[in-house]
């Protein structure tokens, strides 16, 4: 057998024994993917209610800070309760009452795995899972000859999916 030969046959066996391992990982980026679409809606969201004890007198930023909302802000001060969209904040007593819209926690804990950033754990595997992906875009064109039909319409359909993906990235 050419080298060649043996080359190509390492990759197509290194291309299906990783595709086997990812097979799960590619299943959940996957389903949380699809989750992650319709982050803006509350589809598949549970309202989740919070009583906290807060230092008295805060600002809206130090709120938000507290509980982890973004960019909060003070809608109305009646007295002293300080009203935001998700609840109230008594400026007095530094209780804070709100509700929050979430992910239930398997599908919560699925999608952070696209929100790894670099402090996280987990974005040794979003790298891994990335470098593997890549690996598949390569190594795929050494499952069949160069030569063959099928070599040729995999080289255009993969041309054509190149192309829609950079219209509907940039239209």
């Amino acid at each position: 057998m050419s080298k060649q030969r043996d080359f190509s046959n390492k990759i197509r066996t290194y291309h299906r024994y990783l595709g086997f391992f990812l097979a799960g990982i590619m299943a959940v980026y996957a389903l949380s993917g699809i989750v992650l679409i319709f982050r803006d809606t509350d589809f598949l969201k549970r309202e989740y209610h919070f009583e906290k004890q807060l230092q008295a007198n805060l600002n809206a930023a130090q709120v938000g800070s507290e509980i982890k909302i973004k960019l909060l802000k003070f809608t109305a001060t009646d007295g002293e309760v300080a009203t935001f969209k998700q609840g109230t904040y008594n400026l007095e007593t530094g209780a804070v009452e709100y509700t929050l819209k979430k992910l239930p926690y398997v599908l919560d804990k699925m999608a952070h795995l696209h929100k790894a950033k670099s402090a996280d754990p987990l974005y040794f595997l979003n790298i891994f899972f990335g470098l593997s992906l890549l690996f598949f875009v390569i190594s795929s064109f050494w499952m069949f000859l160069p030569k063959t039909t099928i070599f040729k319409k995999g080289l255009l359909f993969s041309a054509a999916g190149l192309v829609i993906t950079l219209i509907l990235l940039f239209v």
